[in-house]
Formats: C-alpha cells, structure tokens, sequence
C-alpha cells in the first residue's frame, strides 16, 4: 500500500476580535476531523483572530489575550488531530503574521509570512514584519510547506520550500472577494503547481468583516494544474481531502467539485453576505431603510430581506406633494411582494414647520437645492428616529454611480449604518434587480419571483425632490456616467484617455470635478459591501481637499 495523508479543509468563518468564539470554531472542525479519521486539520490565515485586524493587532492587550488563547487551543486541542491555524505572534518586539501547527497540547511548529501585501484594502507593511524564508514542516506521512496567503504568488517563497523538501504546499488566506478574482487566484497557483510539480491546497476564509467579504471558494490543484476539489463559494465546509503517494509523487485524489456562481450571483450573494454579518456582528437583527419607490431602494429592501427575513425589514414611505402616485404603489407593491412591513410617514407637515422656522432668514431669496436637501434631511431624521427607537440600523441606498458623483444628501439619505449598493454602478443595479427576479436561491430569506416590479427597473429614475425632476436633469445618462466613472475610477484613465474612448470632453470633465468634490462626503459616508477593486474606502484613499485635476 502507498502512503496516504488526509487533511481535513476547514472553510469557515471567524469574528474578528472573539477570541473565545474562533478557538471554539476551530475546536469544531477538530472534532469533525477527527469524526473524518483526518491525519490533520487545516483552518485559514488568520483565523484565532479573524481577519482583517487593522489597528487592533498592534494593541499589547490584544496580543497578551491572543497569545493566552493560542496556548489554550493548543492545550484544548491535544487529544485531537494536529491542527493549522493562523494568528499574529510577538517575538522581540516583532509583529508576524504567522501559521501554527498545534499537537500534543503544544505550537509544534511557526511559520512566519514573508511578503506583506500593501495594497488595495491591506496596509500589513505598516503592521507586521515580514518573516524569514522557509522550509516545510514534518506532517508524518509527508513533509508540506505552507506559504501564508500572499507568499503564495511569489515563486522565490514557494521555490525556498520545493527545493527544501515540501512534498505538499498547503496556502492559508484571507482572500477578500471581489468581481472575478477567482480566476486571478487559479491562475496564480496553477503557475506554482506547474513550476514546481506539487499538489497545492488553497483555503479561504468566509464571512463579512466591515466592507469586505470572505468567500471561502477554497480549491485543491494537483500538478499540471489540474483541479482536484472546489469548495462552494460563500458556504461553510469542512471537508477531508486525501492524499496519496505515487511514483510521480503525492496527489490529491479527486472529491467535491462545487460549480462556482456566475459573477452575479456572487455579487448579489456578497451584498447579502455582507449585510447580514455586518450587522449581526455588530449585535442588530432589524433594519429599517426609507423606500421611495425607486429601483435603488427596491434592491437594498430584497437585499436586506433575503439577508435577515422579510419579518425583520421596515420600510418606510415618506411622501411629499412631489411623491408621484406610481412611487407610492411602486413601494407597496415591492413590499408586500418580499413580505416586509411598510409604514408611511409623509413629511409635508415637518417641512412647513421648517420653512416657517427658516422664513426670516430666507426671506427674499428664490427656493434651490436648499429646499431639496432639507427633504432627503427631514427623511434621514425620521428614519433615524424609528432606528434610535425600535433598535433597527438603517440602511442607506445610494448606489456607486451616485456616491461617486456626490448625488446624495450627506446627512439625508445619506445617513445610516450600511450601503449594501455602495460598490454597484447604477447600471448593475438594473441588471441585479433582473438577476434577482429571474433567479432564487436556498440560501436567500425572500421569497421567489418577480420581487421588484419591471415598471420600478424600467421608469427614468428621480429623487423626486421638486416637480417633473428626474435625475437626467442634473447628469449624464447612466450608461454615459458610468463608462466615464469606471475609466476614471476603476482603470485610473485620464480624461484624455477617456475622450478617446468616444466620450465628450466637456462631460468628462464635468464628471471628474463631481467625483473630487464629494470626496468629503464619502468620508464621512456609511460602509458598504465591497465588490471591486477600487471601491471606495481602503481601494481608493484621495484627499478630501485637493485642487488637482487632470489638465488633459
């Protein structure tokens, strides 16, 4: 009989800063392991924890309790089967991030990350200090090396431990999701596998963490690239994957294969993902958001319902003598299709009692966007309220393109605690209202069908803040605005670049200025699920007072 190994992935979700709760976590997918007759246990980047840490991880108190835990779990976790585990370590005064093997109640073995990731949403240079180059650890059956998340990308890391004797490489991550980046982590570790001749495991986190989502997809290649195992995307899974010696070497024997969702069912998945654990971790059940008839709100109530349960979501209706007829039976018909309670709470009388408080100091001077603004303000005010009173955070329901070009009122309907659409171009949110309709899964708590009327997805959109407003009155055409927004935002295009795409020059510009004049609102603007790379947050830090502009 050939050697066989088994390793037992666990593809789950930590909660940063719950020590007690990831250790337990990972006591369970111990206690399957063993269930699973697994020589090893395998858990992700990180995990003790949870990902990612930020400042946090430079507080000692912080680090004192993690050390506390680690030695805990080790101790814990003797009478089990060897355990990996991610979580930072001291030592001299240097801050790693690092991979530990626990066994026999003891760390067994420290592997300390060696390329420090300083780019998109990671900032690890300014946290951590990159570790010495590696080789692999004695696992009984066969010897694996484990290059921490990024180190994986870099052929000097993985070459280090191949030539040191690594018969397997094992990749732990935290690997936040973003459009298509999935192929991006295939093609990478196909490149390592072929280049070096050696099975490779990628395991990923799960869960919401702030802005950014976990989406687990954790997969098995074996040499030549070939794909052995695929983890779901976005679920938990605890699955053993065995081993087994051969004249070429070790291989990975073929096991679970999950087909991956499109791009989007994963973006609409992470919205939901990100909401719900936003605001679980955060200690809320209930959301209230103000739905105005419109498609952008329809998407953040399917969202929040198929999220938390259409028991757990208000929506709340606030009409003003602007409020067509059809937005008041667009909001009721979106309601009563996902089983959301809907109140209506119109705003006619606190609008007068304001612009008679006003009056004085306005007196003589014509009505402008100030009297728009007071009503997204009156509206954030109540929405506010009925959170403050009921414990419900409220959600906010701008979409990228109007958080990019500053179509929002900072403290109206601005105001809130999440934005699931925060990364989603308007354009994407007319298709995701259609993907949703056409498209239902087990995992949402919504019911099927035709949740979001054609009529809400097909009317020119308004805020509705004055008579026959649209919002093609203030921009461009959406599919316009966001080619535009996407060169300058996404690809980093200059204005030149941009008109040479065949977009107008004057228009461009116009956008360009939008976009570096609400920089302060973004600032000051409410999380949001993260779908890009460049959304914005820790993608995209601009200064908030900034007189550059492209002089193409």
């Amino acid at each position: 009989m050939m050697p066989e190994f088994r390793l037992t992935l666990a593809q789950m979700a930590p909660i940063v800063g719950n020590l007690a709760a990831n250790a337990a976590a990972a006591l369970r997918a111990q206690g399957v392991a063993d269930a699973q007759k697994a020589d090893m246990v395998m858990l992700p980047e990180m995990f003790l924890t949870g990902y990612q840490t930020q400042d946090l991880v430079l507080k000692p108190a912080f680090l004192a309790d993690v050390a506390r835990h680690l030695a805990a779990l080790a101790a814990d976790a003797a009478n089990g089967v060897p355990m990996l585990i991610g979580a930072p370590i001291l030592e001299d005064g240097n801050l790693f991030n690092a991979y530990f093997l626990l066994n026999d109640g003891q760390v067994q073995v420290v592997t300390r990350k060696h390329y420090l990731p300083n780019e998109d949403v990671f900032d690890e240079k300014r946290l951590f200090t990159a570790g010495p180059l590696t080789g692999p650890f004695d696992a009984g059956a066969l010897r694996i090396g484990a290059p921490i998340c990024e180190d994986a990308w870099h052929r000097d890391v993985v070459e280090t431990m191949a030539e040191s004797g690594a018969e397997l490489l094992i990749v732990p991550n935290g690997s936040p999701y973003r459009r298509n980046k999935n192929d991006l982590r295939i093609n990478l570790m196909v490149g390592q596998v072929v280049s070096h001749d050696l099975p490779l495991v990628y395991l990923n986190m799960l869960g919401g963490q702030d802005d950014q989502v976990f989406d687990g997809a954790s997969f098995v290649l074996n040499p030549g690239g070939h794909l052995a195992v695929q983890l779901p995307a976005f679920d938990e899974a605890i699955v053993p994957v065995d081993f087994r010696q051969t004249e070429q070497g070790w291989r990975a024997q073929t096991g679970l294969r999950e087909i991956l969702p499109d791009e989007w069912e994963q973006d609409y998945r992470a919205m939901v993902v990100g909401l719900g654990d936003y605001m679980s971790k955060c200690g809320f059940s209930k959301a209230v958001l103000g739905l105005s008839g419109g498609v952008d709100s329809a998407l953040v109530a399917t969202i929040a319902a198929d999220a938390l349960g259409p028991g757990n979501v208000r929506c709340v209706m606030m009409p003003s003598e602007y409020t067509s007829a059809q937005s008041l039976e667009d909001a009721a018909c979106v309601a009563n299709a996902l089983g959301c309670r809907l109140d209506e709470v119109p705003i006619a009388a606190p609008r007068a009692a304001i612009g008679d408080a006003l009056a004085p100091l306005f007196e003589g001077l014509q009505a402008d966007l100030t009297e728009e603004n007071i009503q997204s303000r009156l509206r954030g005010l109540l929405l506010m309220a009925l959170s403050n009173k009921f414990g419900e955070m409220l959600l906010t329901t701008g979409n990228k393109s109007e958080v990019a070009v500053g179509y929002a009122t900072i403290y109206g309907d601005m105001a809130g605690g999440y934005n699931p659409l925060k990364d989603l171009y308007k354009t994407r949110v007319f298709e995701t209202c259609r993907w949703r309709n056409a498209n239902h899964r087990p995992w949402m708590k919504a019911p099927a069908g035709t949740v979001i009327p054609p009529r809400v997805i097909e009317k020119p959109p308004s805020a509705e803040l004055r008579a026959d407003q649209k919002d093609s009155d203030s921009l461009p055409p959406y599919d316009v605005l966001d080619a535009i927004l996407e060169g300058l935002i996404d690809r980093d295009l200059s204005v030149a670049e941009i008109v040479a795409l065949g977009h107008d020059h004057a228009t461009v510009k116009r956008v360009e200025r939008l976009i570096y004049l609400s920089e302060y609102k973004r600032f000051q603007s409410a999380p949001g699920t993260r779908l890009t790379k460049r959304a914005f947050w820790l993608d995209r830090r601009y200064p908030m007072v900034n007189q550059w502009r492209d002089p193409s």
